[in-house]
């Protein structure tokens, strides 16, 4: 076993500092609408990020919760060179950074049993925060805080949550070898997987086949399995062993073919929910994952991980938000047609799906903050031929040496709503270096272009290779065909995809505020159109049946009102398809049979969609 971060294996790609990467165009506006929402202003109100949080000093919340919204303030702030963003991290930074244990200890003092889990939380923070600033005290805190790992954990091992989440420190003890040596690498990594769950195990030989029901526990929790996810692939560069190495992608082999959604989520309302679209996923595990995924990409380089990340950003991420990002769900849905207070075939309480500040519990308040940042952070990567892979898609401007020259690249793009993605290079001369872009594997017949010459074939699932001495004013231009695909879903249904979108049925909503004070108040949110649609389609041919519609970016553009797309569809109601309590029943089996007249109806993308069918019946 390699112990030594001599030993590892050298990543896929190199991971960029964050500030190297800016965003632009609707994704930046997409992070102001969040930093404007709850992301930018919960310390404000909350008692939980108040100033008698543990993690500045007071005696109240000194857990995770702190930790989990830096995670995501850190990259918000510095993306968008918010100056009060930065200084209210400053604040909890430097408090963690003026108040070190002489042992090495990070953070508030604690009785906690599970003291380990969120200060694997707080390392990330602090590696994010030292690149934007470049604070030199953090990388002598973290070498410090794991020489007490290596120290301590042979007497005080890891627990609860920190057992099953000890793959979470992994990225931080590599990103500190990275940048100096320090004796406790190999130590720590080999304690903390020794004395952590066996997810390679879990995954390889899995058994939870069904949705969770009895002897609910760590070993099923939804969000464990989302961070789980990539600890299998990340420890087989220190075992080496091939069933490690095969592990990450079996893990999500196995949870689609047992637990999947649409977009490639999978469900879990707290604990793995099976196949039902009408089952919930917690917002926790919608970021986790993404996370999971940015981490094997930096390493491995897959392309159907990067795929994976695009479908949960553009569809489960906004999906779990009103417009404005000052309420949030708990627990979404598939096919969601009504947000109330009620009581359904869940493991959470029973406010867990309206849009709220905090329902159900606390820590996806705290959490959620990382998804569109971090997104942000892994758009672009260097590589070791002293080149850049645009790998995740979004417009975003790329400021960074190379060949010698300050280079900036600006992506410009409307995508995912649309498939034109062109990238402007700016330089003060010639600079010869490579270019690397993905292709997604659902793009067949993707086409390339530099400047004015002839485009070239792209093939799909493949980083497609341009190298030349680039010019100030050179352009590369992807086209990437968005043909409508079906994918068949339980009890026979079908869900369409075009490129990274899923796309979902316009259902007309009603917010009621129930609770709080605008504008983080409470909402459930009720149906004024129906929903129980059967699809006429033609699942082959899909385009003979489906129209689409392009419309200019408009922000909010994840919002019913400005879908930048639009797929005009035909439907026959199915009375019998009714409600299961609080939830729609199963989609019944297709292809179904009705004699109701064939309807006009409308699918918009799943992000904008906040009551949706995404799983259709379709008739016969």
């Amino acid at each position: 076993m390699a112990t030594l971060f001599s030993e590892l294996p050298k990543r896929a790609f190199k991971p960029l500092p964050l500030g190297t990467v800016k965003p632009a165009g609707w994704l930046r506006d997409q992070l102001r609408i969040q930093a404007d929402g709850l992301s930018g202003h919960l310390d404000e109100f909350w008692p939980e990020l108040g100033p008698d949080s543990g993690w500045l000093g007071g005696g109240g919340e000194s857990w995770e919760i702190g930790p989990y919204w830096l995670d995501g303030l850190v990259p918000l702030a510095w993306h968008l060179d918010d100056i009060p963003l930065q200084t209210k991290a400053r604040t909890w930074i430097d408090w963690t950074l003026t108040h070190l244990g002489a042992d090495g200890w990070i953070g508030p003092p604690t009785n906690h049993a599970d003291k380990w889990w969120p200060r694997a939380v707080m390392c990330k923070v602090l590696a994010q925060y030292a690149e934007a600033t470049g604070d030199t005290r953090v990388e002598p805190a973290m070498g410090d805080y794991f020489a007490l790992l290596a120290e301590r954990l042979p007497v005080e091992p890891l627990f609860m949550w920190g057992k099953f989440r000890w793959g979470e420190y992994l990225p931080s003890l590599i990103w500190l070898a990275e940048r100096r040596d320090f004796p406790a690498f190999g130590r720590v990594a080999e304690l903390i997987n020794a004395q952590g769950y066996d997810w390679t195990d879990h995954f390889t030989y899995f058994v939870m086949e069904k949705k969770i029901r009895s002897n609910p526990n760590l070993a099923t929790h939804v969000v464990n399995h989302a961070m789980g996810i990539k600890y299998p692939a990340l420890w087989s560069l220190f075992s080496g062993r091939d069933i490690d190495a095969a592990g990450s992608d079996a893990a999500m082999a196995v949870l689609d073919r047992f637990h999947g959604c649409a977009t490639g989520l999978f469900t879990g309302d707290e604990h793995l929910s099976g196949l039902n679209p009408s089952q919930g996923t917690e917002l926790c595990a919608v970021v986790e994952y993404m996370y999971s995924l940015e981490t094997l990409t930096s390493w491995f380089g897959a392309v159907p991980h990067i795929d994976r990340l695009e479908s949960l950003a553009f569809n489960n991420l906004p999906g779990t938000f009103s417009a404005d990002m000052w309420a949030h769900q708990y627990d979404q849905q598939a096919n969601q047609v009504q947000c109330t207070v009620a009581k359904r075939d869940w493991t959470n309480g029973e406010d867990a799906n309206i849009y709220g500040l905090a329902p159900n519990y606390k820590c996806c308040t705290g959490n959620f903050s990382q998804g569109w940042p971090k997104y942000v952070s892994n758009l672009w990567y260097g590589t070791h031929d002293n080149g850049v892979a645009a790998a995740a898609f979004g417009p975003s401007v790329l400021e960074t040496t190379l060949g010698r020259l300050r280079v900036r690249i600006t992506e410009e793009t409307d995508y995912p709503f649309s498939g034109t993605v062109t990238w402007r290079i700016e330089s003060p001369g010639t600079a010869r270096f490579p270019f690397y872009v993905r292709i997604p594997t659902w793009a067949e017949g993707a086409q390339i272009a530099v400047n004015e010459e002839s485009p070239a074939a792209a093939e799909a699932g493949t980083f497609h290779y341009i190298t030349r001495a680039w010019a100030n004013g050179d352009r590369v231009t992807l086209s990437l065909p968005m043909i409508l695909r079906v994918s068949e879903r339980f009890n026979g249904s079908a869900s369409i995809h075009r490129g990274p979108l899923t796309f979902s049925l316009h259902i007309g909503a009603r917010w009621n505020q129930i609770a709080g004070e605008r504008p983080h108040a409470d909402y459930e949110v009720y149906p004024t159109t129906p929903w129980n649609y059967a699809l006429e389609l033609d699942r082959e041919k899909p385009e003979s049946s489906l129209g689409v519609e392009e419309r200019p970016v408009v922000m909010p553009c994840f919002t019913e009102l400005n879908a930048p797309v639009h797929i005009a569809a035909k439907g026959r109601p199915v009375p019998e398809w009714i409600m299961d309590g609080a939830s729609a029943a199963p989609p019944p089996k297709s292809p179904v049979t009705t004699a109701e007249p064939v309807e006009d109806i409308t699918l918009i993308p799943y992000g904008a969609a906040k009551l949706r069918i995404t799983e259709f019946p379709v008739t016969g």
